[in-house]
């Protein structure tokens, strides 16, 4: 058995809102419920609704700025820098800018449709 997995097809998440979500590592690409490795390219002026997630999320920018509003404080977050957002956090995530932005996002445990509590 090997020791090591190389994630060539990662899962593309179905998005209606233009955002590109691409899955290498989690539990919809590789049945991994310990943790979930995505690519994301989230386009200009894209946002989601406010959540609390019971996981962790570490954000790390490729190019652009992204917006996260972490209970009422904004930030922003430029290439190259990364933040962490300890779970059970009010949460929402944005690209209100004029560029796309390009980053990785972390979950730990991985991402659960049933366990990000999206506000409608």
């Amino acid at each position: 058995m090997k020791k090591y997995f190389i994630q060539n097809t990662p899962f593309i998440v179905p998005t209606n809102d233009g955002k590109l979500i691409e899955e290498h590592h989690g539990k919809a690409s590789t049945d991994n419920a310990e943790i979930s490795i995505a690519h994301m390219v989230a386009p200009p002026k894209w946002s989601e609704p406010f959540q609390t997630p019971e996981f962790e999320e570490y954000t790390y920018v490729i190019k652009g700025k992204k917006q996260f509003i972490i209970e009422e404080e904004i930030i922003i977050l430029k290439a190259g820098q990364s933040i962490k957002i300890e779970k059970n956090t009010r949460v929402q995530y944005s690209n209100p800018f004029d560029e796309p932005c390009e980053y990785i996002a972390i979950c730990k445990p991985a991402f659960d449709f049933t366990k990000v509590h999206r506000e409608e």
